[in-house]
């Protein structure tokens, strides 16, 4: 009995990363330059700018929200970003503005959510409009070239590591380390787990949330530059779908839509699925159109997988 109780919280506690190592095994053996050093880099540098948007959706998950709006804050933040570097030159300046309009988008949501109550998933598809029209509106419709350093972010390595994988780990780092070790992070669970259970522990459950949104702010922000600098330019819009691909990795690694559950590693180890079939896609030379069936199909097993196992637990 004390063997089955063990393997039933093994198989609970990491059945994701077991389909993440048997996905890379399947790979591997589908095709030879699956695995090699090469490849695994670009895939790392691929989904470095999804995934550390969905470590923002994780935490908004988390306490009972989303945010459909990260892309297109995303691209405003971006070329914001991208402009400010061709006015000053100062890659530091370039990357505050960035974080700066992430936050202050992501701060009008949490306004709208607190104080005048509206449904996230309203909130931030309004959200979703204003930003990218806003980024549109800014440059004209026209990207932004000729960016010079600005790609150092986005292109450039550290001890010859790209970067975006660097930034992809200190999010990670960060994430972990706010859901699992702060009061803030223990808040978010007790409030996606029962809002009216949390407020009446004593939880400021407002200013949790507008905390939950600044911080994905700051997430935004840095994905915004990070992709405009990979691609050689401010482009108001670029990043069309990646809101998506943010909510697949993080419901993929077990972040439930109702709220209360999920891990920052979960979520990566979900990119890292989402991130090694597209690409075993590619190299086998899988139909474009066909890809976004299969991610489409992924996407709902997640979300049916979820509520099912809810309501077993229920």
């Amino acid at each position: 009995m004390e063997n089955k109780i063990n393997w039933g919280n093994v198989k609970k506690k990491y059945s994701i990363y077991i389909v993440l190592i048997v996905l890379f095994a399947l790979c591997w053996m589908a095709n030879e330059n699956f695995a090699t050093v090469t490849n695994l880099t670009n895939i790392s540098r691929q989904i470095a700018v999804g995934t550390i948007l969905a470590f923002g959706e994780t935490i908004l998950i988390i306490s009972g929200m989303l945010d459909l709006s990260s892309a297109s804050v995303l691209a405003l933040a971006g070329v914001l970003s991208v402009d400010a570097y061709l006015a000053t030159g100062s890659l530091l300046i370039a990357f505050i503005v960035g974080i700066s309009a992430g936050v202050v988008c992501n701060i009008i949501n949490g306004i709208m959510i607190t104080k005048f109550k509206a449904p996230p998933f309203i909130a931030t598809l309004a959200m979703m409009t204003m930003a990218r029209g806003a980024a549109l509106l800014y440059t004209n419709g026209q990207n932004i070239y000729q960016i010079g350093d600005y790609v150092s972010f986005g292109q450039g390595y550290t001890f010859g590591i790209p970067t975006p994988i660097i930034f992809l780990v200190i999010v990670l780092i960060v994430t972990w380390y706010l859901l699992k070790h702060t009061v803030f992070g223990r808040s978010i669970y007790a409030i996606g787990g029962n809002e009216e259970a949390a407020t009446a522990s004593g939880i400021n459950v407002n200013w949790i949330k507008m905390k939950a949104f600044i911080i994905n702010g700051v997430f935004v922000g840095v994905a915004g530059i990070l992709f405009m600098s990979r691609n050689n330019g401010g482009m108001p819009n670029g990043a069309i779908g990646y809101e998506f691909k943010a909510l697949t990795a993080a419901v993929i690694g077990g972040t439930s839509f109702t709220g209360g559950i999920g891990t920052a590693a979960g979520t990566v180890a979900g990119a890292f699925i989402v991130g090694f079939l597209d690409n075993i896609m590619v190299l086998m030379g899988v139909n474009s159109y066909l890809q976004q069936i299969i991610r489409g199909a992924i996407i709902a097993f997640a979300v049916i997988y979820d509520i099912q196992s809810k309501g077993k637990k229920k």
